[in-house]
């Protein structure tokens, strides 16, 4: 599955847009790296923790959109986007899409 943030693939031609393709997760902050954070937010500098957290969330949530892209019967997915959006308090959801398309 090529997953890109471009609007088309080099080298291909986009035949047909099949609809859009979505991943999201939600990750919530735990107790533990809260702590670390807080000594963290003290001193400055990267929270390492939360780092990690995202770039996790990041990737499941670009899993999810290949997974979404297979079932609509696509060969790549272009103008990928990355939002995030708090849900609650120390809750957010990370959500990838774009457009899934067939390509010749």
């Amino acid at each position: 599955m090529i997953i890109t943030t471009t609007e088309t693939v080099p080298g291909k031609e986009i035949v047909e847009i099949l609809g859009v393709a979505r991943g999201s997760t939600v990750r919530a902050r735990n107790i533990g790296r809260d702590i670390f954070a807080g000594l963290k937010n003290i001193v400055g500098g990267e929270i390492q923790e939360y780092t990690k957290l995202q770039a996790q969330a990041r990737e499941q949530a670009l899993q999810r959109l290949a997974e979404d892209a297979q079932k609509l019967g696509a060969d790549a997915v272009v103008c990928v986007r990355i939002t995030t959006s708090m849900i609650m308090q120390g809750a957010s959801e990370i959500m990838a899409y774009g457009s899934a398309v067939k390509l010749r």
